[in-house]
């Protein structure tokens, strides 16, 4: 039976091996921007006497989302009984730096439950062995949207509802929204980070133009339709900034969808270059927006992404 202390040995070794796939160029662009979005964002929950309570929930959101799409939970199944407590004090070990920063603003109470939740998601199920097949509802996307359908089923169906009665709860101003927004997009990124089969692809193509214009009608519908009650709580709110604004919000965040679904095929079919583009360009959209050059940046990102897409697209489908 594998020890705990070889276990965590092994999860460094992969943790590096999987570093130095994404290279250190890449790395020296995404390491500060994740620390800067992470940073700022603890920092607005920790001095916040309701909103330092939002950190354990989402450092546990975010841990048993991972959780449950990992592909090793059988094999440490069958290495030994007490894998769940491995993964307990892996994900401990996750939480760890949060909690520490928490106590550093004097959240105790936070922290403390941060430490608490964390573990507890070794607890929970995979995705794959929640339901059979024949047991699972007919979902309420078409089938030809596979990755909100997958994605959905994965945690999606659960996390809206808590988003949308947070945003309810503090409609008094227009940060809850926005977080909101924030979060549901967090959400949503994961659906866009793995990469269909070639034989999908081919079945589904006609022209890369025309495969890339009806995945992002796909994408942008539903992102759109889930994303609508929480721009009408933006906009309607007695303290928001208005219906105009709740509409431009709207519209960036669209185009923020849009494009990591552009950088989904830009980078076909390296799900790790397409997850680590993805949440580069996610980082660069949180901490530059609202500066005067994020638009410009945000333009020149899609058009450069539109020409990658297409260019793949086409040397995968030898047109």
């Amino acid at each position: 039976m594998m020890p705990l202390r070889a276990y965590l040995h092994l999860r460094y070794l992969l943790t590096g091996r999987l570093l130095r796939e994404i290279g250190w160029l890449r790395l020296a662009f995404l390491v500060p921007m994740l620390v800067a979005v992470v940073g700022r964002a603890l920092v607005l929950a920790a001095t916040h006497p309701r909103w330092q309570w939002a950190a354990p929930g989402f450092v546990a959101l975010t841990l048993a989302s991972a959780h449950r799409q990992r592909a090793d939970i059988r094999f440490l199944a069958t290495s030994a009984p007490a894998y769940r407590r491995w993964l307990a004090a892996e994900y401990f070990l996750w939480a760890l730096p949060v909690a520490v920063a928490l106590v550093g603003f004097g959240d105790w109470g936070a922290a403390f439950l941060t430490l608490t939740l964390a573990p507890a998601v070794a607890a929970l199920p995979p995705a794959r062995e929640s339901r059979s097949t024949r047991q699972r509802a007919r979902s309420l996307f078409r089938s030809e949207a596979f990755e909100w359908v997958s994605g959905m089923r994965t945690g999606g169906l659960w996390a809206w509802p808590l988003l949308l009665a947070g945003a309810w709860w503090q409609r008094g101003g227009p940060l809850a929204s926005v977080l909101a927004l924030a979060g549901w997009l967090l959400m949503v990124l994961p659906c866009y980070g793995t990469s269909e089969s070639v034989t999908m692809l081919v079945l589904a193509a006609r022209t890369p133009r025309q495969f890339l214009r009806r995945r992002l009608a796909l994408g942008l519908g539903y992102g759109l339709l889930t994303a609508a009650p929480l721009l009408w709580l933006l906009g309607s709110g007695p303290a928001g900034p208005g219906p105009g604004a709740a509409v431009a919000v709207g519209l960036a965040w669209l185009m923020l969808l849009g494009l990591l679904i552009l950088v989904k095929y830009a980078f076909y079919p390296n799900s790790t270059h397409i997850r680590i583009t993805q949440a580069l360009v996610v980082a660069v959209a949180l901490t530059m927006v609202g500066h005067p050059v994020y638009p410009v940046l945000l333009l020149v990102a899609v058009g450069g992404v539109i020409w990658q897409s297409q260019r793949r697209l086409r040397r995968v489908l030898g047109q």
